[in-house]
């Protein structure tokens, strides 16, 4: 299928990650170029590398928790028009009991890193778009926004008022030609969740594969599939709502997790 983006630019956050390299790739293949940023320069050259499209890749570092870094990274893309825009980068922050365990500190690392950092990205270059009357923007947030778990307290809040923001600035921005919408992904085989099983194989002395297992039976039983998803199966969702053939896809949350969540989404 042509998703219409072919010369389009793409800005892709947190691109050394799982998530942000698949979705990269997957709009290479569709055409598109890319500017990459995630926190550190060296996994950036990496995916860069990985990649294998020197003419059609750029990358910068960029730490969009601080207050000024999605301004440093619109000022040192400032000769490329971004058309789309994906903020995939997040970290799942302190976990542990919601009273006892988590710190002032817990909470403005994830609130800065998980909330903050896609305000400040969407400022930065979405304005942009709407000017010009077309852009795509997509946010990752996670089952977490509509299933909240006990011991992710910070990662939860975090990413629900991330999709928050993506249902208010859909509102705004869908009149002048610029569609914001989230996909939601639920336990993909990152190096986020590949921390957390080595975690959880560690603490119940077993095995990854065994850790994976055992998670899917006892933390995550509604993963009908019963399996971890691939970056490649998130990053095609994005894609799409990425695309022309998403024009009138506006402020949803499309659901990439496996049949994880078990409420309605009304």
């Amino acid at each position: 299928m042509d998703l219409g983006i072919e010369g389009c630019t793409a800005l892709v956050t947190g691109g050394a990650g799982s998530i942000g390299f698949a979705t990269a790739q997957t709009l290479l293949e569709e055409g598109a170029r890319v500017l990459l940023t995630d926190l550190n320069a060296a996994p950036l050259g990496h995916a860069a590398e990985a990649l294998d499209e020197p003419e059609r890749v750029r990358t910068t570092p960029a730490d969009l928790a601080e207050p000024g870094g999605a301004n440093r990274l619109r000022a040192a893309f400032e000769d490329e028009q971004v058309d789309l825009l994906v903020h995939a980068a997040g970290v799942t922050g302190a976990k542990g009991n919601p009273l006892t365990d988590i710190t002032e500190a817990d909470w403005s690392h994830a609130w800065q890193t998980d909330f903050m950092a896609g305000v400040r990205v969407a400022r930065a270059f979405i304005p942009p778009m709407a000017e010009r009357g077309w852009g795509r923007a997509v946010f990752v947030t996670s089952e977490n926004a509509a299933q909240p778990y006990a011991d992710e307290v910070v990662y939860n809040s975090a990413k629900a008022a991330l999709l928050s923001f993506v249902k208010g600035t859909a509102q705004a921005y869908a009149p002048r030609g610029v569609l914001v919408n989230a996909v939601a992904p639920a336990f993909v085989a990152t190096d986020m969740t590949d921390s957390m099983m080595e975690e959880r194989a560690a603490k119940q002395d077993m095995d990854f594969d065994e850790a994976v297992e055992t998670f899917l039976d006892e933390e995550r039983a509604g993963i009908v599939l019963d399996r971890r998803g691939q970056p490649a199966e998130v990053a095609f969702v994005i894609a799409l709502l990425c695309s022309e053939r998403a024009s009138f896809v506006v402020g949803s949350n499309y659901r990439v997790d496996g049949g994880s969540v078990l409420s309605l989404d009304l």
